[in-house]
C-alpha cells in the first residue's frame, strides 16, 4: 500500500496491491465531505478489471470479500 495523493482535507488516494483472495492492483480513494459537526467518509476502489473479476461479480459479493479489509 502506497500513498499517492493527498489533498488535505478532502481526498487521500492509495495504491493497493492485493494478492488475496486474487491478486489485483488497483487504486482506492477516500473522500472527506464535513457536514455540520460529522465528517462524511465515502470509499471507492478502481483498477483494471479481468474477465475473471467480472465474472466473479455477478455471484460473489465484492464488498463482503474486500471490504472488511478496510
Amino acid at each position: 500500500m502506497e500513498i499517492i495523493k493527498s489533498t488535505p482535507p478532502a481526498r487521500l488516494r492509495i495504491k493497493i496491491d492485493l494478492l488475496s483472495p486474487f491478486e489485483g492492483h488497483n487504486t482506492v480513494e477516500f473522500t472527506l465531505e464535513a457536514q455540520g459537526d460529522c465528517t462524511l467518509v465515502s470509499h471507492a476502489m478502481f483498477g483494471p478489471s479481468p474477465y475473471i473479476s467480472k465474472l466473479m461479480r455477478l455471484f460473489f459479493s465484492m464488498d463482503k470479500m474486500i471490504g472488511e479489509k478496510f
